[in-house]
């Protein structure tokens, strides 16, 4: 489904502040899987994202979506197959416009590759369907402007437009990070439905160790630009955070030095 073969990332080569971020990375997801990823600040995970998403191009190796080459694809382009969440509840929707006009662009897009297209009435009333599931009430708030809306419901609304047309992968960058406790954790129950009932392809990157072993079927560690941890199945779910911090070290060869990453235990 998703295939990475040996991608690097050098920034800045050739200069004081040369950053190798990604090193001989090889990645494989089949269809379905549900990947968590933890590392890190500099280990690799958003650049990662970056790189599947294209952001930049890689320097070397390939990256193929569904049996494509998505190599040198245009960001634009990966955009109508790979969805995205930032951990900034801001990014991915436009304030100034509203619910309506928001969902409807990104529909558009993904459906009909032009985002440009009149919406019909039957396409309204799918939006104001699509909003009843998110229990937030926001159905009946179509017309608001989306910068109206809390941060929660902000992030609930770009997962919808994220998935309504189900994309060939979902990447989740944090999603949840700058909510607080209750509302993370009813955007983290929308997400596991949304991707469960669309057998959405996922990679999520979290900071939290217990929700990396209990989200999906597969977890990954980073550091330095590598995977140094991939357990699933029975493996996986033998484990506690005790034993992915281990794991991780042996990998790594270092201790896993991020507080964030060690608190929320």
């Amino acid at each position: 489904m998703l295939d990475i073969q040996d991608i690097s990332k050098t920034f800045n080569p050739g200069t004081v502040n040369e950053k190798k971020a990604l090193s001989s990375l090889s990645l494989h997801l089949n269809e379905g899987d549900f990947v968590t990823i933890v590392g890190s600040n500099g280990a690799g995970k958003s650049t990662l994202f970056n790189a599947i998403a294209g952001s930049f191009y890689v320097d070397e190796g390939s990256i193929s979506l569904a049996g494509k080459d998505i190599t040198f694809m245009p960001e634009h382009e990966r955009s109508r197959r790979i969805g995205r969440l930032f951990q900034d509840p801001l990014r991915g929707t436009a304030p100034s416009m509203t619910i309506e006009e928001n969902l409807a662009l990104a529909y558009l897009r993904a459906a009909h590759g032009n985002p440009f297209s009149r919406i019909s009435k039957k396409d309204k009333e799918f939006f104001a369907e699509q909003l009843k599931q998110l229990d937030m009430g926001l159905e009946s708030r179509m017309k608001n402007p989306v910068g109206l809306l809390s941060g929660g419901q902000r992030q609930a609304l770009t997962l919808l437009m994220a998935t309504m047309v189900p994309p060939q992968l979902l990447l989740l960058d944090e999603h949840t990070a700058a909510l607080d406790p209750a509302t993370a954790e009813k955007v983290l129950d929308l997400t596991r439905r949304v991707v469960a009932e669309s057998r959405i392809t996922c990679l999520m990157v979290t900071h939290n160790m217990h929700q990396a072993l209990e989200l999906g079927n597969r977890t990954l560690m980073m550091a330095d630009g590598h995977i140094v941890l991939d357990v699933s199945g029975s493996e996986r779910a033998g484990m506690g955070v005790d034993d992915l911090i281990a794991r991780f070290k042996a990998g790594a060869g270092h201790e896993l030095d991020n507080d964030r990453i060690l608190l929320s235990e």
